[in-house]
């Protein structure tokens, strides 16, 4: 907190977005910045819905004490007309000893009073659920720089890999890796540390292919490869995919039950393969299935790379699949 002053204060704070663990570490940080500058200041939760303009008039006026304060307005977005426009004048000239700190959800609901607070010239947080594959890395690169580690890419892809999507989880192994190991966090580091945390098999991968979730079979792959999965079976369970989803499409549509006993393999997996050769024509599984065949081929004949000739496969299978659907 080193150089915060009271002058480098924001009067203004809007929290906007959905992202609770980021709405509440943005208060955490606000909270503990003003008591950096003044230890005795008077901290105060409201919820908007449940707060009069009277109530907020007293609270936001000078108080004869002296002191600072930090009134902190949960779910901004509740907030009703009168109590909009009464924060919105007073953000105009806000007082200098007083922060105000407003959290919103940042949708359309309430979206009068954060563009205002906004315009008013308020210090945005930005809070937003981070909606894509590269914004959790960046969240997790960042998450072990900010405890004085080092992680690269491929690290953090094995960690979302593991972990999966949920920030507060991602949060969580981002410290527990940096206490337990020297900061320095590489792909191996993860793999060894969460090895058996996820059973991903040759089936995750292929089950990914075959619906055309290319970076679902890609992140799977790279981490069953991780975690030390053979590259034999992954190309057989590929292989495999391919082949049910093509026989169970030439059987024709009908009751998994009854064609369990025709084409000999269980009810859940003619089930399976019903819903996974949807928008597969024969022409894109004849395809898939020379590409499996290529693959397994490369893989058992001792290709230089197995990783990449599976990676291939992947993105061949998929490319199948779409010209199928075109």
């Amino acid at each position: 907190m080193g150089g915060v002053t009271a002058a480098s204060l924001a009067p203004i704070l809007l929290v906007l977005g959905d992202e609770e663990l980021l709405a509440t570490r943005a208060v955490t940080e606000a909270v503990a910045k003003v008591r950096s500058v003044d230890a005795e200041v008077d901290v105060r939760e409201y919820q908007a819905s449940a707060l009069t303009v009277g109530e907020i008039a007293e609270m936001l006026s000078p108080s004869l004490f002296g002191g600072r304060r930090l009134l902190i307005l949960r779910s901004g977005q509740d907030a009703r007309k009168d109590l909009v426009a009464a924060l919105l004048a007073y953000a105009k000239n806000p007082d200098p000893d007083v922060q105000l700190l407003v959290l919103h959800l940042g949708g359309a609901k309430g979206k009068a009073f954060a563009d205002g607070l906004r315009a008013a010239g308020a210090t945005v947080v930005p809070a937003a659920k981070l909606k894509g594959h590269r914004d959790r890395v960046a969240f997790v690169r960042d998450e072990i720089r900010r405890a004085g580690g080092k992680c690269t890419d491929d690290a953090a892809e094995a960690l979302i890999a593991a972990i999966g999507n949920d920030l507060r989880e991602l949060a969580a192994a981002c410290s527990q890796l940096i206490a337990d190991t020297d900061g320095r966090i590489s792909a191996d580091t993860v793999a060894r540390y969460y090895r058996g945390r996820v059973e991903v098999t040759g089936f995750t991968v292929a089950d990914a292919t075959m619906v055309g979730d290319v970076p679902g079979a890609l992140e799977a792959l790279r981490w069953a490869l991780h975690v030390g999965v053979d590259p034999v079976p992954i190309a057989d369970a590929l292989a495999d995919g391919v082949r049910t989803v093509a026989r169970v499409a030439s059987a024709g549509r009908g009751n998994p039950y009854q064609l369990a006993s025709t084409l000999g393999m269980p009810a859940w997996k003619i089930e399976r393969a019903q819903r996974q050769g949807r928008g597969w024509t024969p022409e894109g599984l004849v395809r898939a299935m020379q590409v499996a065949a290529e693959c397994n081929a490369a893989v058992k004949g001792g290709s230089d790379d197995r990783a990449y000739a599976l990676e291939r496969a992947v993105f061949s299978v998929a490319a199948a699949r779409q010209g199928s659907t075109r």
